[in-house]
């Protein structure tokens, strides 16, 4: 990197550039820089310097106009830039602590809640990947019925982490049966990895009459054990999808197909760094897909206070509002460690 060649007026000059072409789409010259407060040169300076600029790849000079866009090396720089000088938005935190401090969301509606808040504010598209707690053990599995025709069957893991699956319990089935199969459920696969469940059920030796029990009710246990599989297989929520269409990178209609080809067949997520420790910025060329080449991808992982991780992610143009992207998906990150109480537990009847 050739970093250090710059001076501190000239990132100054590439950071007014970048903020100046996110908000126009349109080339930047030294007469619209002139007019920026922070940027008190003369035209012929602040001309030399982006000379110098583009001379060091930081900027690319287009063929129907004399302004500069930022380069992808420019647009690097800037972001590293703006993350040593701490500069953020934060006016969008407010909406976002509204969705956190109501009592009756649960972590999962309010992540959903605050990226899809989010999505509508930027006009970027964002990924929701909760990961599959494979590698925990069960420690409790419960039934509780709900007014009406619903209940609810609970997995508590020895992680702290509780998962929930809302059912439609059929009117011909009382609902003590699928209780009893759960209690019998628990007692076999108690500590037993989440992950094993079916080889658990499979191989296990029981008592001829448990076994005779469950045979009878297999399409009892087969039900439970369809929710045990949703309740362990990882999260993939999307939003933001047409927010793809507005922006002017993307009028290509072939190349529109296939991020949104990528985006239905998951391959997506090969760019999202959800095993991260922290923050991840991958513009450009560091994407590894070829159908994300002209997107900025920003991804901060999070860990509920149920022991659930995951990874949130806002995807846009290069061109996108970095200082108000980072800063928020790194405070709604914070956030989800804060929300202790799951959905089950509020708002519930039980019968």
């Amino acid at each position: 990197m050739q970093d250090y060649l710059v001076t501190e007026r000239q990132k100054l000059i590439l950071i007014a550039i970048v903020e100046e072409y996110v908000k126009t789409n349109e080339p930047v010259g030294s007469l619209a820089l002139s007019r920026r407060e922070e940027l008190q040169f003369s035209t012929a300076t602040l001309r030399n310097d982006m000379a110098l600029l583009e001379e060091l790849g930081y900027l690319e000079k287009t063929h129907t106009s004399s302004g500069r866009v930022p380069s992808e090396k420019g647009y690097r720089l800037y972001v590293n830039e703006i993350m040593r000088r701490g500069k953020k938005d934060e006016s969008l935190f407010p909406m976002i602590d509204e969705i956190f401090e109501n009592p009756h969301v649960s972590q999962d509606e309010a992540i959903y809640k605050s990226m899809e808040l989010v999505t509508q504010l930027t006009n970027y598209a964002s990924i929701v990947h909760g990961r599959a707690a494979t590698n925990a053990r069960i420690r409790k599995l419960e039934f509780i019925s709900l007014n009406g025709n619903y209940a609810i069957i609970l997995m508590v893991t020895d992680k702290g982490h509780v998962e929930s699956k809302r059912i439609v319990v059929p009117s011909t089935i009382n609902p003590r049966e699928i209780k009893k199969v759960i209690q019998i459920l628990d007692e076999i696969l108690h500590n037993q990895l989440v992950s094993d469940i079916h080889n658990v059920l499979n191989h296990i030796s029981l008592p001829d009459e448990v076994r005779e029990y469950l045979n009878y009710r297999e399409h009892l246990v087969s039900a439970c054990i369809e929710a045990f599989s949703d309740m362990i297989s990882d999260k993939y929520h999307f939003s933001g999808r047409y927010n793809i269409l507005s922006q002017p990178e993307f009028r290509d209609v072939e190349k529109v197909r296939e991020l949104f080809n990528a985006i239905e067949r998951r391959d997506i997520l090969r760019v999202v760094n959800s095993d991260s420790l922290g923050l991840t910025i991958k513009i450009g060329q560091e994407n590894e897909l070829k159908v994300m080449k002209d997107c900025t991808v920003v991804t901060v992982p999070y860990e509920g206070s149920d022991g659930s991780v995951g990874a949130i992610t806002i995807f846009g143009p290069k061109r996108m509002e970095y200082s108000k992207v980072i800063p928020l998906l790194e405070y709604i990150a914070g956030n989800i460690k804060k929300i202790e109480n799951p959905s089950w537990q509020r708002g519930v009847s039980v019968l």
